[in-house]
């Protein structure tokens, strides 16, 4: 049996999905370089999905393109381009990522501006439902009328409210009767994209995306649904208060984070500046020792990204290359990836098996770590 933590009912739980898992991860706003940060988390989904899919359960897993908001128009903007074509290179830049770092393509990858038409009907019948009311031009959701708001974070009202401050919530906004109300609609600035609704021309807020996507791609209940631990609140607290209110059905089953990782002490963001981009990491080292050094954390643990991880990354990976092939330490691996995804656990039975001479190449393939070829 697989366990996971889950970040709403705050302890391992066992997951026990169907043959058919679905999965939705919250996707880069493309305007600035995948940093390492965004590849721990992506590829904490990317180890669970290798070993359900080595459990035989077929994997459907969405990741969005936040292609409109307040961030990719900030900075569209500041360069003087259009917020489309700016999406467009960094989504580039961020394939070419994926793509060396081996990660399993996407089932589904939607962009927010190709779901305008389902948002504009999901806020309709969140307005419906009595759930929201218009305001300036605007429709926020009331998180009064939602009883089970804060099931997700299990935060207080000030946290929640210093959280929303921080990570763009607008508590201050006047058009709001209650500060931790949020935006589904909102007016365009003059320079920004507008579409037409019935409640006047704009654009969507940001949480009402990801509901809409998920929906639409996966249906009005997820399996597991995650990303970085700093979309916990208010994001993801909103995305379920609105989703619920709505289908009056869960919208997710299991609900799972990734730990932040940090350099000097503090988190990686893009808003300090403190990166470590993936695209550099590759100038020096193997995809497959960028893999080790990240995964040699547990995903959910906040960590320090240590330059130094990526020399003995990568002469670990070299240790099991002079192995040769093999399948030691598998049942080993697998049950350290079913207690809740201990990846430093099922690397140190690997690092066992090596040095008492065995190959754990099958071993690594659940890691995606290719154990056998030599770079070229």
């Amino acid at each position: 049996m697989m366990r996971l933590y889950d970040t709403a009912r705050r302890q391992v739980v066992p997951f026990e999905p169907g043959p058919v898992v679905t999965m939705y991860t919250c996707g880069i706003t493309p305007y600035d370089a995948a940093h390492v940060g965004h590849a721990a988390t992506y590829l904490a989904y990317d180890v669970l999905q290798r070993r359900l899919r080595d459990l035989g359960h077929t994997t459907r897993c969405v990741r969005n393109i936040t292609d409109v908001d307040d961030d990719i128009l900030r900075k569209a903007r500041q360069l003087g381009v259009h917020f489309l074509d700016l999406a467009a290179e960094e989504m580039a830049r961020f394939d070419s990522v994926i793509r060396a770092l081996r990660l399993l393509p996407s089932w589904s990858e939607p962009r927010a501006t190709s779901a305008i038409p389902d948002i504009l009907g999901f806020i309709g019948m969140v307005l419906e439902s009595g759930h929201a009311y218009q305001a300036g031009g605007g429709v926020y959701f009331d998180v009064s009328s939602f009883d089970h708001f804060g099931q997700v974070s299990h935060l207080d009202r000030a946290a929640m409210l210093a959280l929303a401050a921080e990570r763009g919530g607008n508590p201050d906004d006047p058009n709001k009767r209650d500060p931790l109300d949020f935006v589904l609609w909102q007016p365009s600035a003059p320079d920004e994209p507008a579409w037409d609704s019935l409640w006047g021309r704009g654009r969507p807020g940001w949480h009402i995306e990801c509901s809409a996507l998920a929906m639409r791609e996966l249906g009005t209940t997820v399996d597991l649904h995650g990303g970085g631990a700093d979309l916990i609140f208010p994001h993801h607290e909103c995305e379920a208060a609105q989703s619920e209110a709505v289908t009056g059905e869960p919208f997710v089953r299991h609900w799972m984070h990734a730990g932040l990782v940090h350099l000097h002490g503090e988190k990686m963001s893009k808003s300090l500046g403190n990166l470590v981009f993936v695209s550099d990491l590759l100038k020096d080292w193997e995809p497959d020792a960028i893999r080790l050094g990240i995964v040699d954390h547990r995903y959910r643990d906040e960590w320090e990204w240590e330059s130094g991880s990526m020399p003995e990354a990568a002469a670990r990976l070299e240790r099991w290359r002079q192995a040769g092939p093999g399948d030691a330490a598998v049942d080993d691996v697998r049950a350290a990836l079913d207690e809740d995804l201990d990846t430093p656990a099922a690397i140190r039975v690997m690092d066992d098996a090596v040095r008492r001479g065995h190959g754990v190449s099958e071993a690594a393939a659940l890691l995606g770590v290719d154990a056998l070829t030599q770079p070229a």
